[in-house]
């Protein structure tokens, strides 16, 4: 019964996601932009920014700080790698899904080499062989698809998303060893720490988001550049800047006078 229910979950995933992509292109639609960000449900978003502020600033954080306190650096090095490698079954896939067949194959072996000699992957002899870290999702695949990004998001706890990469995390979880393998009781406690280290990853950049003017909007701006620089596997195109058309008349009428 385990598989059967297994498969049945990944379905309603699929089938969730298959609904939000669809919903992409109606939001997208309607939504009112901030400069190339789609922000139709800002009022909301911020709402629910407000929460996870609270939360994180009386939660996460000072378990976050404790837990760095807590371990060595090298200890931490250690989960870090722990979780990347367990995590890349992930990247795999959704590299061989884009067409990266030759980094799908480069990122399989990295897999075997951290799994076997890097002690389950709290090593990384990979990196030292000259095999490099990729970073893949399901929602990076759906943009190389030519999916839209859709509008931005706010999630409860878990921060900032697009509905396309949304979509995508529903997909990705479902076949993420980390959600999927062993007993219910253990993976939670493994989620649990997977989320404090994660926090704690992220305690250089407070400061500087506690600097800006409006740390919604900078956190909405950097999220979603960030996101553009990985479908474009770091190196993003020029944006080009277009004058519309009643510019460019008013542009020719004046310059004919002239």
């Amino acid at each position: 019964m385990a598989p059967l229910s297994r498969h049945l979950r990944n379905a309603r995933g699929l089938l969730l996601c298959c609904c939000l992509i669809g919903l992409t292109g109606c939001a997208s639609k309607g939504a009112t932009s901030t400069g190339d960000v789609s922000d139709p449900f800002e009022p909301i978003n911020r709402g629910i920014f407000k929460f996870n502020d609270v939360a994180d600033k009386y939660v996460m954080r000072p378990i976050a700080v404790g837990y760095q306190w807590l371990l060595p650096g090298l200890v931490r090095t250690g989960i870090n790698n722990f979780f990347d490698n367990v995590s890349y079954p992930v990247d795999i896939l959704n590299a061989l899904l884009q067409g990266k067949f030759e980094q799908g194959l480069s990122d399989f072996a990295r897999l075997g080499i951290n799994t076997t000699l890097g002690v389950a992957g709290f090593l990384d002899p990979a990196t030292q062989a000259g095999l490099a870290r990729n970073n893949e999702d399901f929602g990076q695949t759906l943009g190389v698809w030519g999916v839209p990004s859709g509008p931005y998001l706010v999630v409860p706890i878990f921060g900032p998303r697009t509905l396309r990469s949304g979509a995508g995390d529903l997909v990705d979880i479902q076949y993420n060893p980390q959600f999927n393998l062993g007993r219910s009781g253990i993976r939670t406690k493994v989620n649990i720490v997977w989320l404090i280290h994660r926090r704690s990853t992220l305690l250089g950049v407070d400061q500087e988001i506690n600097r800006a003017f409006d740390r919604y909007a900078f956190l909405r701006d950097s999220y979603t550049q960030n996101r553009r620089f990985l479908l474009y596997d770091g190196d993003p195109p020029e944006e080009e800047y277009l004058f519309d058309d009643e510019f460019d008349d008013e542009f020719d009428d004046e310059f004919e006078d002239f």
